[in-house]
């Protein structure tokens, strides 16, 4: 493998790392600013109320989404096993 190929490969992993995180994250923002709106709205400022909601609806994200995640990293570890059997090319 030559430099272009090591980068071309890192840019991938780094753009499925977003790609597979992102939905999660989003769940993670939308409860918090949601919560964070009910805690403007009813002057409850209540520090640990913002963490139960957001941990239970990330566990629940990370539970509807995990077989996507997983596809998407199997595909890219076949990817790079390909490439790895092909000795770097292609």
């Amino acid at each position: 493998m030559n430099d272009t190929e090591i980068i071309e490969v890192a840019r991938q992993a780094l753009l499925i790392t977003m790609e597979i995180s992102a939905p999660i994250l989003i769940v993670g923002l939308v409860v918090g600013v949601a919560i964070a709106l009910l805690q403007a709205l009813t002057q409850v400022q209540e520090m640990t109320l913002v963490f139960v909601p957001k941990i239970m609806a990330i566990f629940f994200s990370m539970f509807f989404f995990l077989p996507w995640m997983m596809n998407t990293l199997v595909v890219f570890m076949e990817a790079i096993a390909d490439r790895i059997i092909s000795g770097g090319g292609g």
